[in-house]
């Protein structure tokens, strides 16, 4: 929509990435009205219907020539494979968590993967952690460790959530195209196995869509609930300082956290009373680099 070159952070960068946060919170009530459809011909329907969305926005911009050249691009175009398989599998472990009543695996996802990602950063790119870091890391590791040992299991949909959509971004900033472009890319690369999916439900009987209003409506509106958050906060980025961003991603975990506690009435077992509290120190921890930064930028 609008680009800026200042790493400055602006009032519209601010209510396009709020709005975003604000979107994803809620986005667990709408999905659990859909508990009833499976986790896999939910993914059809956002990817499906996130392709005429995103097109629309994409040609009234008029940025369709970057897609156009990424499209002849086989290195561009395997690169883009890899972050479409990790964002549906990403997507396909959230829905799933949702209706199957463990929205809080999916918070704690969410809360990890910022630390998960600077993990990802110091082994894969080699970047050095400050002390900072490491105590931060070290609490969340510690967090997870105390959620096996209550729950005797390994919390496979954070763990999941916080892995896929870890590489996801990191294998999307070697992605040498725009947001916007980038996610239109990606969904249009999904729409060939997604539409054999629903060919394939449709002949054995299993499709829900159609079979009423409620659920047609539903699963059209599934691109609206996915697209729409992705483009405001890929604009939003652009207009906000990256510190800036990293504070604001803890709006939709917190939501999500307590919509699962208060609406859906997930128990909060002592294991996540003992853990959650230990990643929000991880992450006051984590952030306090990032609001000194941006006390000093002021």
């Amino acid at each position: 929509m609008v680009q800026t070159t200042d790493n400055v952070d602006t009032p519209r960068g601010l209510a396009f990435a709020v709005s975003a946060y604000l979107l994803w919170g809620f986005l667990p009530l709408y999905m659990k009205a859909l508990a009833h459809i499976p986790a896999a011909e939910i993914v059809v329907h956002r990817v499906i219907w996130s392709v005429p969305i995103a097109g629309a926005l994409l040609i009234a911009l008029g940025r369709t020539k970057e897609l156009r050249a990424a499209l002849v691009n086989p290195r561009m175009l395997g690169m883009a494979c890899v972050t479409a398989a990790l964002i549906s599998v990403n997507w396909g472990i959230y829905v799933w968590s949702i209706a199957s009543g463990h929205a809080l695996d999916a918070a704690l996802g969410y809360y990890i993967n910022p630390l998960f990602s600077v993990a990802l950063g110091a082994l894969l790119l080699r970047e050095k952690l400050n002390r900072t870091q490491l105590v931060a890391i070290g609490l969340a590791a510690l967090a997870v460790i105390i959620l096996i040992l209550q729950a005797g299991k390994l919390p496979w949909a954070a763990l999941g959530m916080t892995l896929t959509w870890g590489f996801y971004a990191f294998f999307k900033k070697s992605l040498p195209i725009g947001p916007n472009q980038g996610f239109l890319l990606e969904v249009l690369i999904l729409t060939p196995p997604a539409l054999g999916y629903l060919v394939y439900l449709t002949m054995t009987g299993n499709s829900h869509f159609s079979t009423s209003f409620d659920n047609t409506a539903l699963l059209v509106g599934c691109g609206l609930v996915t697209a729409i958050p992705l483009i405001l906060y890929a604009n939003g980025a652009k207009l906000l300082r990256l510190s800036t961003v990293g504070i604001l991603q803890y709006i939709a975990p917190t939501l999500i956290f307590l919509v699962a506690v208060l609406v859906f009435g997930e128990e909060f077992d002592t294991g996540r009373m003992i853990a959650f509290p230990m990643i929000w120190a991880a992450l006051v921890i984590y952030s306090i680099p990032l609001v000194r930064g941006m006390r000093r930028t002021a």
